[in-house]
């Protein structure tokens, strides 16, 4: 039986190859939610981490003096190729991979929706990812700040999604879809304009550091 986080995964990425297949070159180059990062650098590390077992990444981190950014920017550059069309085409070829670093499979479920986020918002493109995978993706963040500081950023907030069963904390009330839940409390700023209540500020002050 199908694991049904991984076909999640792979649906997500399915998905995001098919969202980018037509996009120009000025597109590629747009500057995604991810500081510093281009929305074709985003979909390269992407691949990266479709490509990198258990093994491969402690060599590479040992490599790069357990400097983690460092290992990120070099796994980027690995797969970002030559052109944009070949950075999309590396990334279709692992859309059914199940290889992952060492991390729970959730983990890579949630850096696939929200990594897909970064770069649909500033190129205008929707998705309208099932509930039941949003939700699992924002119960796993409220809970974890391995990879991404999550859990610390939503401390003493109340989060209740309006379009799901997502809810999560007691103190001041942040409302709003359950994307928009894991986007702003994975740190992306923009993302609490879509957001609602006495929490939201709080929230948003919140942001920006810690973000993955």
């Amino acid at each position: 039986m199908t694991d049904p986080v991984w076909a999640s995964i792979h649906a997500e990425r399915a998905a995001l190859a098919a969202d980018l297949a037509g996009l120009t070159e000025e597109q590629w180059a747009t500057p995604s939610l991810c500081s510093g990062l281009t929305v074709r650098e985003v979909l390269a590390h992407l691949t990266a981490s479709a490509s990198l077992n258990a093994v491969r990444w402690m060599a590479g981190v040992i490599r790069c003096r357990f400097d983690f950014d460092r290992q990120v920017a070099v796994r980027l550059a690995e797969h970002l190729g030559t052109t944009p069309a070949e950075t999309l085409e590396r990334f279709r070829s692992v859309v059914a991979s199940t290889t992952k670093p060492p991390l729970p499979v959730v983990a890579l479920l949630g850096e696939t929706l929200v990594h897909g986020e970064d770069i649909r918002r500033p190129l205008g493109l929707r998705r309208d990812h099932p509930v039941e995978v949003v939700t699992r993706v924002a119960a796993y963040y409220q809970g974890s700040d391995q990879v991404v500081v999550a859990r610390s950023r939503v401390a003493g907030l109340r989060l209740v999604a309006d379009d799901g069963p997502f809810t999560s904390g007691t103190g001041p009330l942040v409302s709003g879809s359950t994307l928009a839940l894991v986007m702003a409390m994975t740190g992306r700023t923009a993302c609490c304009d879509d957001l609602d209540g006495e929490g939201v500020e709080l929230l948003r002050s919140r942001c920006g550091a810690g973000a993955a």
